[in-house]
């Protein structure tokens, strides 16, 4: 897997739609004296973290945690599957992130769009490879998306001039 700044410079860089350059940034880092470096992710939009995860800030904040210890466990093991509860949560660090990325990185747009993984999803809608039309025909079926790729979608739309 790639260093984290060079997979920041390809989200930022190559991926990015021209009409967020400035305006979205990604933003990882692991702790090098934490147990397994453990850390955080975040997205920024304008300075502002939409979403952010930390695995330390969920342990030390217990009542963010959903009382099903077996969903908590599954996120916190698999990254694979990052819902809209997860991320409102925070239940994802670094590693999620890297593990979204190379997901994103190695499949289709096509199949980022409809990966069960929101992170991918919320790369996906963000990537310059979805254009006008594709995101015209994506608000039909907004409504059955979570809230946070709601609001990563509703970014997106303003920034291309899309009501």
């Amino acid at each position: 897997m790639s260093t984290w700044s060079g997979i920041r410079k390809r989200m930022e860089s190559e991926y990015l739609a021209e009409s967020l350059k400035g305006d979205i940034s990604y933003f990882a880092t692991s702790y090098s004296r934490s147990p397994d470096h453990e850390g955080r992710a975040a997205i920024r939009y304008k300075g502002k973290e939409i979403i952010k995860g930390c695995y330390y800030y969920n342990w030390t904040k217990a009542a963010y945690f959903p009382k099903d210890e077996k969903y908590e466990r599954r996120m916190r093991e698999e990254c694979a599957y990052i819902d809209d509860t997860a991320i409102k949560l925070g239940i994802f660090d670094q590693t999620c992130f890297y593990r979204a990325f190379d997901e994103f990185d190695n499949q289709s747009i096509e199949k980022s769009l409809c990966s069960e993984n929101m992170l991918v999803r919320i790369f996906a809608v963000l990537d310059r490879r979805v254009g006008k039309r594709k995101l015209i025909s994506m608000k039909e079926n907004i409504e059955n998306e979570g809230d946070t790729f709601k609001e990563f979608f509703a970014i997106r739309m303003n920034a291309e001039g899309i009501v």
